[in-house]
């Protein structure tokens, strides 16, 4: 069993392995840059940084037994701000005809967008290598555990949810779109460019040409990339387009990969969502799985969960010994669920 709770800096150390793996912009594998955004958490679910929308969350997977982290992700309450807005190409299609050639055309378009007053974010879901396959399902528990916590305190984000899911890269780390669009603008190559974003988009903003672009001047190897999930977020992808994300016809502007979105309210983890009180005797024998969560008023750490066997009646809930030991809770407390294996 795997403890889900809230990231530390004394996890650095272990982040900084799942970050080598992805090497994100929610992900850095950058030290200074990673301590920021595990500094921001700390505040954020503390309660520190006042503004909900300014927090973001990260989350750990730990090996009770080891100590050991083998996985994280992340939300950001709002992506997309003033100082630092979401930047992205809208896809649309224009029609062309010619009478006197009797030839017709559909050009795909590209149209540099931002949101400045943007939606939540799910994002930096990283798990070891060696775990991706497990029974424990580590990845679909570091997913579910955002929801999960969303439902717990929807009015701390927004009503849309965004995911941006990588799109694909050579095995030496390039995109084939970015290649043959925005290093001709911006005189970057992929992995500076991705760096420098973390900080200042403003490069961007500048630099990229302000009108459509038709992607038909591009080559044919970075078209076919438009769009499309990179082999590694491809598990990403199903699991979220089976909670009801779609594709929203929007594009990363560095490596063309897809923006899915999904409301709120309608994800079906959301709306699953319950709290029960739990029980002094634990459970014994079958029940469903399900994601079972703990806050905690104070102390560095302030959320822990669990996927766990669980059993619901009339609002009392009866847990395994060991899920109860994990989460550190006691009978008559109010923790939280969703469903797991039947979603």
């Amino acid at each position: 069993m795997l403890l889900l709770r809230d990231a530390q800096l004394s996890d650095l150390k272990g982040l900084a392995a799942l970050a080598a793996e992805l090497d994100s912009v929610n992900l850095p594998d950058d030290p200074r840059a990673l301590g920021q955004i595990v500094g921001r958490s700390v505040r954020s679910f503390t309660g520190r940084i006042e503004d909900p929308l300014d927090r973001a969350y990260v989350f750990v997977a730990e090996a009770p037994r080891t100590g050991r982290l083998v996985g994280t992700s992340m939300v950001i309450a709002k992506h997309g701000t003033h100082e630092s807005p979401c930047t992205f190409f809208t896809v649309s299609e224009k029609e062309h005809y010619s009478s006197s050639l009797d030839r017709h055309f559909r050009h795909t378009i590209l149209s540099l967008g931002y949101h400045f007053d943007g939606p939540t974010e799910i994002g930096g879901l990283v798990v070891r290598p060696e775990t991706r396959r497990g029974a424990e399902k580590a990845g679909k528990q570091l997913s579910f555990v955002r929801f999960l916590y969303m439902a717990m305190h929807p009015g701390r984000f927004r009503d849309t949810v965004l995911a941006e899911l990588m799109g694909p890269l050579t095995p030496g780390g390039k995109s084939a779109f970015w290649e043959a669009f925005g290093r001709g603008f911006t005189g970057l190559d992929y992995q500076a460019a991705d760096r420098l974003s973390r900080e200042n988009k403003e490069f961007i903003q500048q630099l990229f040409p302000p009108f459509d672009v038709y992607a038909s001047l591009l080559p044919l190897a970075a078209r076919r990339t438009l769009g499309v999930v990179g082999q590694k977020a491809r598990p990403v992808q199903a699991m979220l387009t089976r909670l009801g994300f779609r594709f929203v016809n929007r594009i990363d502007p560095f490596d063309g990969g897809p923006h899915y979105e999904a409301p709120l309210a309608g994800i079906p983890l959301v709306k699953a969502y319950r709290t029960a009180t739990l029980e002094e005797a634990p459970l014994r024998g079958d029940a469903p799985g399900r994601l079972v969560a703990r806050t905690l008023a104070r102390g560095p750490s302030r959320f822990r969960a669990v996927r766990t066997p669980a059993r619901l009646t009339a609002g009392r809930l009866a847990l395994p010994a060991e899920a109860t030991r994990l989460l550190g809770a006691r009978p008559g407390e109010t923790l939280h669920l969703v469903p797991f294996d039947q979603a």
